[in-house]
C-alpha cells in the first residue's frame, strides 16, 4: 500500500514499492501527461515535479516516496494552462510532435524556480531532456518568453 500527495490531493494505492512512480500515475491515477519513452531516465519525456524537483518518473520507484512529498505532474501544474511556461509554449507554438512537451514544460518550470532568469547556457546545462523533433531553438525562446511573463505578472 501506498499513500501519496499528488497534485495536491492524497491518494492511496495497493501498489508494489517497486514500481516506477510514472506506471502509478499513468496506469492508477488515470495522468497521463508524463509519458513513457526511454523508460531508463534519459529522454525526459516522464519528467514530474517531486517537492519541486524535476524527476523523471519512469525510475522513481513509488515505494521510495512518502506521503510527505508533493508530486506534481502537468495536469497539476495549472488546470487551465495558465503557468508561465504553457502560456508561453501556446504563445510561441513550441512543439512539433508535442510529446515530450509535458516533461519539457515540468523541466523548464523547476528550472525557473531556481533561476528566475536564465541564460541560453543555463537552459542548455539545465534541461536535458531529449526532443526527438529537434525543437531546442524554440523551447529556448520559450524559457526567455516565460521569464517575460513572469516578470509581467509580478509588475
Amino acid at each position: 500500500m501506498a499513500k501519496l500527495e499528488v497534485n495536491g490531493q492524497t491518494v492511496e494505492l495497493d501498489v508494489d514499492g517497486a514500481t516506477p512512480l510514472l506506471w502509478v500515475l499513468r496506469e492508477q491515477l488515470g495522468l497521463t501527461g508524463a509519458k513513457y519513452s526511454c523508460g531508463i531516465g534519459i529522454c525526459g519525456a516522464c519528467t514530474v515535479h517531486v517537492d519541486g524537483e524535476a524527476v523523471r518518473s519512469c525510475v522513481v520507484p513509488v515505494g521510495s516516496l512518502s506521503e510527505a512529498q508533493s508530486i506534481v505532474t502537468i495536469e497539476g501544474l495549472s488546470a487551465v494552462g495558465s503557468h508561465p511556461v504553457q502560456r508561453a509554449w501556446a504563445e510561441l507554438d513550441v512543439p512539433q510532435c508535442g510529446y515530450c512537451q509535458p516533461g519539457m514544460i515540468m523541466a523548464v518550470a523547476a528550472l525557473l524556480d531556481r533561476n528566475p532568469d536564465p541564460s541560453d547556457a543555463d537552459i542548455d546545462a539545465d534541461l536535458p531532456n531529449i526532443c526527438r523533433c529537434g525543437t531546442y531553438n524554440r523551447v529556448r525562446r520559450g524559457v526567455h518568453r516565460a521569464v517575460e511573463i513572469n516578470k509581467r505578472g509580478k509588475a
